[in-house]
């Protein structure tokens, strides 16, 4: 039997396309087929390098007796939550008023108007305590609907009202040094001093939170927790959680970082590179990139999504049995696929690291990389509209729309593409990229549509929040002088998340980052000259510093034409080259001896 996810972009989707279910890809047919039979839809939500998702696949939904009763008695959805990372969110917001043990794969049900009335995760074939058999499941879903269904809905709609009461947010006033110099205590505290990072096992890598214990605010105001930063890097980059090729691994099963899940997302690792950048862990820093360059790295330039857990090794599936082999012994070996799909915001961060590494390193092919993947992204990921969507396979767009986070992601790219090439274009890009997420993007038509509830949690998971994606690009805005209604943007969305984020600074580190940037007056550094790899540029690129741009006097001429503050007036004069230190736009008398330009703040 061959259903309808064959033809779909996602290669999560097409793995399920022989399945004995009758999946439907996520869209208006399959709520239209379930309002007709007047049953529920069975959501499936996952991502094709989730090992519990292709164990549950394997168990359950390549079953034939298990695949009637699912066909029988429910309209079956598969989601790949890496395209529809919206479904997703609202989806797991209202999986948590049923279990507290959320994750992948996600499994849902609900009302033929995609109310949620029952959730949980994996369950096995037959019944392990304290799992219930997942048939036996169907079983009780299917007697709740057809004996007991008015509660059911009522049930559904109590969630769905709920989570529409949680979206709303209360403002109030920027923390200030104070209170994020405690928060950055806070965290810290959370320190495992024995293996370093952060709480026990399971343990991830948490790079939004890294980000925030590198600020220089917590440096100056919290130099504790700032140092377990860079114990955790340290910690991390040592052990078993970094594959010998350079990549890290999504988290540890163990405290001490051994046993890793061994698959290797784009989002990790391009947060990572910029981690290890800031901590002056060089090597760190080029292994990450050295991964991302020669496994992640697509046709075309884009950056696939991740790199599997599993492979085939001797005719059967391992679990990172092709890791735990020496980089030489895997030469005989295929390696694990890697998802190609091209996802707009997290290839933003990609962009971002390996422009703003290339250009601090020296290394011009990362930069050139970075701007392959813009030049990718830009050209490929849009409808017949020339909107944004959220990802993209093998060249062609995904029906996808792109998220509030896509688009402040790749605008954040495109900023540091912009100072790493003196190339004002990609500034003006990324420009208008946040004008479109400050005014705000619609979401999922079909979440929308049937009063669905977008997620209301504005907490960092493996990249930041939306919220925290705008404000950060909304800051960089403001820093290369786009105007000063740019930091009120990012103020205002700080301001929305503040309390919550100071109670909570772990799962908040990427806005309160953002807060730390709102506090310190900018050092914002602009070097003139024609030869970019000069003494005066180098000495630039180790300087501390928010913006560091290198441009030649045309380049500065084209960003003070376009608009952006902090390049006005310079360049001109006869001075060969010229390197001006500023903050907050009050820039010091140009230097043209390196040793003249302060490397600390």
């Amino acid at each position: 039997m061959t259903n309808r996810l064959a033809d779909t972009l996602s290669p999560y989707l097409r793995a399920h396309a022989d399945n004995p279910v009758d999946w439907y890809p996520w869209g208006p047919e399959a709520f239209a087929e379930a309002q007709r039979r007047d049953v529920p839809l069975l959501i499936s939500i996952g991502y094709s390098t989730c090992h519990w998702c292709h164990v549950m696949a394997r168990e359950s939904f390549a079953d034939p007796a298990t695949a009637a009763l699912i066909n029988r008695d429910f309209v079956a959805v598969k989601v790949d939550r890496e395209e529809h990372p919206d479904v997703d969110g609202a989806y797991m917001a209202a999986a948590s008023a049923f279990t507290q043990n959320l994750g992948w794969p996600l499994t849902v049900f609900t009302t033929p108007r995609g109310r949620t009335f029952y959730a949980g995760t994996y369950w096995p074939p037959e019944a392990r305590q304290p799992m219930p058999a997942f048939r036996d499941v169907l079983a009780a879903v299917n007697e709740a609907w057809t004996v007991r269904r008015a509660q059911a809905e009522e049930s559904a709609d109590a969630v769905t009202e709920a989570l529409a009461r949680a979206a709303a947010s209360t403002p109030s006033d920027l923390p200030d040094s104070a209170a994020l110099a405690a928060a950055a205590d806070t965290i810290a505290q959370r320190e495992d001093t024995l293996y370093g990072g952060f709480g026990g096992a399971p343990k991830f890598p948490v790079a939004t939170t890294l980000g925030l214990l590198q600020t220089p605010l917590v440096r100056r105001e919290a130099s504790d927790a700032a140092a377990s930063a860079a114990r955790a890097l340290a910690a991390m980059s040592a052990s078993d959680l970094r594959d010998a090729d350079g990549g890290f691994f999504r988290y540890a099963t163990q405290r001490d970082w051994t046993v890793p899940h061994y698959e290797r997302m784009l989002t990790d690792n391009a947060q990572l590179l910029l981690v290890a950048l800031d901590a002056g862990d060089e090597p760190t820093a080029r292994g990450v990139a050295d991964f991302l360059m020669g496994t992640l790295r697509r046709e075309g330039g884009g950056f696939g999504a991740a790199q599997d857990s599993e492979s085939w090794i001797d005719g059967q599936r391992s679990e990172g049995g092709y890791y735990l082999r020496p980089v030489t012994g895997r030469a005989a070996l295929e390696p694990p696929a890697v998802d190609g799909k091209v996802i707009t915001g997290w290839n933003g961060l990609a962009i971002a690291a390996l422009a703003r590494a290339g250009a601090a390193l020296g290394e011009r092919a990362w930069v050139q990389a970075a701007v392959d993947a813009a030049e990718c992204v830009l050209r490929v990921n849009r409808d017949s509209t020339g909107a944004l969507v959220r990802a993209s396979l093998d060249g062609v767009a995904s029906g996808a729309v792109a998220t509030t986070a896509d688009v402040a992601l790749l605008a954040e790219g495109l900023f540091a593409l912009a100072a790493a090439t003196g190339d004002a274009a990609w500034a003006v890009e990324a420009r208008a990229l946040v004008d479109a997420a400050i005014e705000g993007l619609d979401g999922d038509p079909l979440l929308a549509a049937h009063g669905i509830a977008a997620s209301p949690d504005q907490t960092d998971g493996d990249l930041p929040s939306d919220a925290a994606a705008v404000a950060a690009a909304a800051l960089t805005a403001w820093r290369l002088g786009a105007g000063d209604r740019y930091r009120e943007a990012a103020a205002e969305r700080v301001r929305a998340h503040a309390a919550q984020a100071v109670s909570q600074p772990f799962a908040h580190g990427s806005l309160l980052r953002v807060a730390a940037g709102l506090v310190d007056a900018p050092r914002q550094i602009v070097v003139v000259t024609e030869t970019p790899e000069g003494a005066l540029a180098s000495a630039a690129r180790t300087a501390d510093a928010d913006v560091t741009a290198i441009v030649a006097p045309a380049q500065a001429r084209a960003f003070a034409d376009a608009g952006f503050e902090l390049f006005e007036g310079k360049g001109k004069g006869d001075a060969r080259e010229q390197a001006f230190d500023c903050r907050s736009f009050v820039c010091r008398l140009p230097v043209s001896d390196p040793a003249d330009l302060p490397l600390a703040r």
